[in-house]
């Protein structure tokens, strides 16, 4: 049974994602200086101005208008064209502290029994059908932006790039059935659709205009090739796509986009929850991640569920997982843990039994995921543009400001969500 499925992603120049870096950007650096720091940021930005606004309890002082200046100028906002500029952009700031009655209901004296930040439900979800468990329309998706976003940073090809950008991947997919005709997967069998939309000059460096034939010679010539060399989970469909006379490859669909990122349209952070989780595969709770604490579990359990799904397949437990897990708030235990396999599941065991071995194997408390997920560390401007999740684990020295504006490192480890530190002991609890 073959069917097409559609993700989407934008670029770290998309003026919602300018939002969540900010957000993110200001949690990290107040992170770095008081790793209990409390942070609800929001920002807003438009033509020529940025609002930043929310809860806060933090030891340190944060000089928030360098922070999102040095975030908006490391985006690539750095021309006065694009009437959106890190150097003269208004910075309007309105954080004020936490609600004591929210402070009561998550800090405690055992600070193992610390409880949730509010209620909620929240997801995780993973598949094998790439190497990093996630859809493959998301990842390509993603693949596609950033390495736009690289080409444009370098400087020697496509010179007329600007920030703002997005991608959708539409794939078609067949049902996988095991001997039994059991479901057990789907297998991407070609890309049927890719649609690229990217902010740029009207005129080349050489005073040439820019026009649609141009940015899509370029696109078939220089950035599909660079993406089928960069990950080998592409290649083949990306060269069959481009051989395929079915296939669809829509450049900038509206013919022009000059006017882009915040002066084209305003961002909020917030607003891009599905490219920052699955792609519309799995299911989402709702609520965002960036701007906020790990005391949050709308962002600290989303990532716990992640990890869960991510090692019930990668152990072979199921081909297919979605896990949820809901809190109420100021409780520590989840109100409820569920998991769905799909009917993929390789074990002879019900989605419920699957369920309560994960109860068993995984501490779900908020301050356990925390601790486990070491998430106190200021890691999370990297989350905030191409995705939250199948990204790499690894170890990065970050730059910061302290409370003298002076700057500072730290060596952080990155998406830790993501690494399958408990994989044997998922495999015994499982018999695999």
């Amino acid at each position: 049974m073959h069917y097409l499925f559609t993700s989407e992603s934008v670029s770290e120049g998309h003026p919602d994602k300018v939002s969540d870096q900010i957000s993110d950007a200001i949690l990290d650096n107040m992170l770095a200086q008081d790793p209990q720091a409390h942070v609800a940021c929001e920002t807003l930005c438009t033509t020529g101005q940025v609002v930043i606004a929310g809860e806060v309890s933090c030891k340190g002082w944060v000089d928030i208008q360098k922070i999102a200046r040095k975030t908006i100028a490391d985006i690539g906002y750095t021309k006065a064209d694009y009437k959106f500029e890190a150097e003269s952009c208004g910075i309007l700031t309105a954080l004020h502290a936490q609600s004591a009655d929210i402070d009561m209901g998550v800090s405690r004296a055992n600070a193992e029994e610390q409880g949730a930040g509010d209620q909620g439900m929240m997801f995780g979800y993973a598949t094998d059908e790439t190497d990093n468990y996630m859809p493959l329309t998301l990842d390509l998706a993603h693949t596609l932006v950033y390495t736009l976003a690289r080409i444009r940073k370098e400087g020697k090809q496509m010179t007329y790039l600007r920030p703002d950008s997005k991608s959708q991947v539409t794939i078609e997919y067949d049902a996988v059935y095991d001997r039994d005709g059991k479901p057990c997967g789907q297998r991407p069998v070609r890309i049927d659709t890719i649609v690229l939309s990217t902010q740029h000059d009207e005129v080349t460096g050489e005073g040439l205009p820019v026009t649609g034939e141009m940015i899509k010679k370029d696109i078939i010539d220089i950035l599909l090739p660079r993406v089928a060399t960069r990950d080998s989970r592409y290649s083949h469909l990306l060269h069959e796509f481009l051989a395929d006379k079915n296939a669809k490859l829509l450049v900038n669909p509206t013919g022009n986009f000059v006017i882009g990122g915040p002066h084209g349209d305003t961002g909020l952070t917030g607003r891009k929850i599905i490219v920052d989780t699955y792609g519309g595969r799995g299911a989402h709770g709702g609520g965002a991640f960036s701007g906020k604490d790990p005391s949050k579990v709308d962002r600290s359990a989303a990532y716990a569920a992640r990890w869960i799904a991510k090692h019930l397949v990668a152990a072979g437990v199921a081909h297919e997982v979605l896990v949820q897990v809901s809190y109420a708030i100021g409780v520590a235990e989840p109100v409820s843990l569920y998991v769905n396999t799909y009917g993929t599941a390789i074990v002879p065991m019900s989605d419920a039994e699957i369920a309560a071995k994960v109860a068993q194997l995984f501490d779900l408390r908020p301050a356990a995921i925390i601790r486990d997920l070491k998430l106190t560390q200021p890691i999370y401007e990297e989350t905030a543009k191409y995705g939250h999740v199948g990204r790499t684990n690894e170890v990065v020295t970050k730059t910061f400001f302290d409370s003298d504006g002076n700057i500072f490192t730290r060596e952080v480890e990155l998406f830790t969500w993501e690494k399958l530190d408990r994989l044997a002991a998922v495999k015994a609890a499982f018999g695999l």
